[in-house]
């Protein structure tokens, strides 16, 4: 499993390396003392996970996440910190690992290993690096909502804003944006459920729109509208959603 260690302070490099050497079976491709250098190292060395440290000059660990776009390759983020509450929260609510500064051995086997059962299932790994941007994002942005997208191998991390309408086609699940169509790594009730608190609302059962990205809405029959969007697709209210677009008007 090849390993980047991301810190700005030599000494701090130099544990975390001897500790993953101990460990086994982890090679290091690259150290970075700053996030600038992280991505060039990214790109380059083409790590399976990242021991990232969150307070660096020119650019922080938080940063570097959100630069991170996706594409065929996609690293497992591993935070390390030395004092940020919120961070050490945060990250273990969800499923990206973090390690509390000094590094533990033991601590460290563990995060390996929880790298290593995911770094071979690529939807989880751009899953969790989506949620880690979430939580990048400053205190007033953070209701931004990230979403991963598949193009052949390659996983795109999306914003939800660039994103025209979700469609259901028996278990698949299309991302349709302005120029690009996506296969979505989650159900589409899924996508409803974490999206609730947006403009995306529920237009059919196969069907999920962002109204922000509503050009025209027709009115066809009583219960029945033809919703065009921005980039010229159409999609026929169902009945039952039929009440919702109406209040939308009222």
């Amino acid at each position: 499993m090849k390993a980047l260690i991301v810190d700005d302070e030599p000494v701090a490099r130099k544990v975390l390396r001897e500790e993953l050497e101990v460990v086994g079976s982890v090679e290091i491709v690259g150290e970075a003392d700053n996030g600038a250098s992280a991505l060039d190292l990214i790109r380059l060395r083409l790590p399976d996970v990242v021991f990232l440290d969150l307070q660096m000059p020119v650019m922080g660990g938080f940063e570097v996440v959100k630069q991170l776009r996706g594409g065929s390759h996609l690293p497992s983020i591993v935070i390390v910190t030395a004092y940020d509450r919120y961070a050490i929260d945060a990250f273990e609510a969800g499923a990206i690992d973090y390690l509390l500064k000094p590094v533990g051995q033991e601590r460290l086997a563990h995060a390996v290993e929880r790298v290593r059962k995911t770094v071979i299932r690529k939807p989880e790994v751009a899953e969790q690096l989506a949620r880690l941007q979430e939580i990048a994002e400053p205190a007033a942005d953070r209701r931004t909502r990230k979403v991963v997208g598949r193009v052949g191998e390659e996983y795109f991390l999306l914003n939800v804003s660039e994103v025209c309408a979700f469609q259901a086609e028996g278990e698949l699940v299309w991302i349709i944006t302005a120029k690009q169509k996506y296969l979505a790594t989650q159900t589409l009730r899924s996508l409803q459920e974490r999206l609730q608190s947006t403009t995306f609302r529920r237009v059919h059962r196969s069907a999920l729109v962002n109204m922000d990205h509503v050009r025209k809405m027709t009115h066809l029959s009583s219960q029945r509208w033809l919703v065009t969007l921005n980039n010229g697709m159409e999609l026929i209210v169902s009945k039952r959603q039929a009440r919702t677009i109406r209040e939308l008007l009222s």
